[in-house]
């Protein structure tokens, strides 16, 4: 048996859902008040400045030539602390309780 080829209508829901987000588009924006004061708003902008000029200072780093090796000491600290939280939470011995507690 074959069926009628009929043009798919869309689910209720989906028309409930469209009205909805249609709904929603209409509210007005909070009122957050007005809580600047006229003193900050009478300042001026600041100044655009070039990029470079940020960057310039940049590049004096705060990298002391100690630095690497106390990195690499604290990178190794944490791997070995990964590591053994890798391990299994419960102990055999509480893990065999836990399953017979939960067979009874």
């Amino acid at each position: 048996m074959e069926w009628p080829m009929t043009p798919m209508r869309p689910s209720l829901a989906l028309i409930a859902m469209l009205g909805a987000a249609a709904l929603s588009g209409c509210t007005p924006f909070p009122d957050i008040g007005d809580d600047t004061s006229k003193v900050a708003l009478a300042q001026p902008y600041p100044d655009l400045v070039p990029l470079g000029g940020l960057n310039a200072r940049l590049e004096t780093g705060r990298i002391q030539p100690g630095t690497a090796p106390a990195l690499e000491a604290r990178v190794a600290g944490l791997r070995n602390r990964a590591e053994r939280l890798r391990g299994d939470v419960v102990d055999p011995a509480t893990r065999s309780r836990m399953r017979a507690g939960i067979e009874q």
